[in-house]
């Protein structure tokens, strides 16, 4: 994690991948392939190239309602992310079993009441809107709203008085224990950018400050704010934080009290983000390489991924980390095996390809889904160009999107799950 998190601005920014070559008749072979790439990129209507939106669903931030426009824009778009209510009822499951299993010293000051904050990242974002309600089924402290459990930030709630939340229960040895939303908060900084490191460590601060030894679980909607928690005050407190990512600082703060995390399978993401396109530009089947063997044998079983025609959307399952198996997941950034095996540059000539990171300062976007794109890229045979955002606007992600025609492909990282027009307007021009 220490060289993914030591990736250069401009990596993060705007430089392109490359590909070592052995020989000069490779490096010969290589650039022939990417001017026919360029040259095929011109011939192609830019609204008929592969498109793949990622991490981010085009969908409503209000109703969670799918953009169907947009993910249907043409017959090579896809979603590539991950189940977000399978792996936001893991996390849900983990807390609570963590308490269940520790419940002898889990209640630090001994009131009966196991209380927990939680810090959520953004509160029209499908995946934190999962997480937030995956927490509050399984802790018994959801409430109801218009057919769903409601996601909302509570403020501040020591009492037990809130109507967004309501005062859960748990049964160990016979003995019945009070579970309180204690506090939580959307993690927004003063220039807009959710899922805030920063503004979490912050928050924590000043909860402590207010709360005290009535914190006995911190919980994250993702490990950038749950890790910014825990070296804040949760470490030196012993009070246990979960977060979701399984980002390898994460990982390796379970040795040291962190409670566990969610991995949602960033390496098999990350692949599918890639393959598809690769697929779609290649003219075969979409399940090649897949959930079909591609010519040299990369394939996904599907314990790992489902995919969803009628959202045309192909999503990775989660798996649970914590003290039990942590150490099988210590570093993010390494390919999926079963989909390692380089694919010829003869039958799979190299193409280019343009993508965004939304923001360049998410912890799991830059340090960890970002490497795995590069490791797969040069396996893909794609020259792949990187754009960071900042977090804030489309625009500063649109406005270098001023050529699509040099391209073969896009896959897009919205700032806003709402705003997938931005991007499909310049495309159809």
């Amino acid at each position: 994690m220490a060289a993914a998190m030591a990736l250069s601005l401009a990596a993060c920014g705007g430089s392109t991948s490359s590909t070592a070559t052995e020989s000069t008749a490779t490096g010969t072979s290589e650039a022939a392939a990417s001017e026919t790439s360029t040259a095929d990129a011109g011939t192609v209507a830019n609204k008929d190239k592969p498109l793949v939106w990622f991490n981010r669903q085009p969908s409503n931030s209000s109703t969670g309602e799918l953009d169907m426009a947009a993910l249907s824009f043409n017959e090579n778009t896809y979603y590539v992310g991950f189940d977000a209510n399978q792996g936001a009822e893991l996390q849900g499951q983990m807390v609570k079993d963590y308490i269940e299993k520790n419940i002898d010293t889990i209640d630090r000051n001994g009131d009966g009441i196991i209380g927990y904050v939680l810090a959520i990242g953004d509160i029209g974002h499908n995946d934190s809107i999962a997480r937030t309600r995956g927490v509050r089924a399984a802790l018994g402290t959801g409430v109801e709203a218009d057919g769903a459990i409601n996601s909302d930030p509570v403020g501040t709630n020591t009492d037990g008085s809130a109507t967004v939340v309501q005062d859960g229960s748990i049964e160990v040895n016979g003995k019945t224990y009070v579970i309180r939303e204690l506090a939580s908060q959307e993690m927004k900084n003063s220039a807009g950018a959710t899922w805030d490191a920063a503004t979490a460590g912050n928050a924590i601060g000043t909860w402590s400050a207010s709360f005290g030894d009535s914190i006995d679980v911190v919980v994250s909607n993702n490990d950038g704010m749950g890790m910014s928690m825990f070296n804040a005050w949760s470490k030196a407190n012993e009070v246990p934080t979960f977060g979701y990512d399984a980002n390898a600082d994460a990982v390796a703060a379970i040795a040291e009290g962190y409670g566990g995390t969610i991995s949602q399978h960033a390496d098999v993401q990350a692949y599918l983000t890639l393959r598809v396109i690769r697929n779609a530009l290649d003219g075969v089947d979409i399940d090649t390489g897949i959930g079909t063997p591609d010519d040299v044998g990369n394939v996904l079983s599907d314990d790992v991924y489902v995919y969803n025609a009628d959202e045309r959307s192909y999503y990775a399952l989660n798996v649970a980390v914590t003290a039990e198996n942590y150490q099988d997941f210590t570093d993010s950034t390494k390919v999926y095996e079963p989909v390692s095996t380089q694919l010829d540059a003869t039958a799979h000539p190299t193409k280019s390809v343009w993508l965004d990171i939304y923001n360049a300062a998410d912890n799991f976007l830059s340090a960890t889904y970002q490497p795995l794109l590069q490791n797969y890229d040069d396996l893909l045979n794609l020259n792949v160009e990187y754009i960071g955002g900042d977090g804030q606007t489309e625009a500063n992600i649109t406005n270098r999107l001023s050529n699509p025609s040099q391209y073969d492909a896009f896959a897009i990282n919205m700032v806003k799950t709402d705003n997938a027009a931005s991007y499909t307007a310049l495309l159809s021009q």
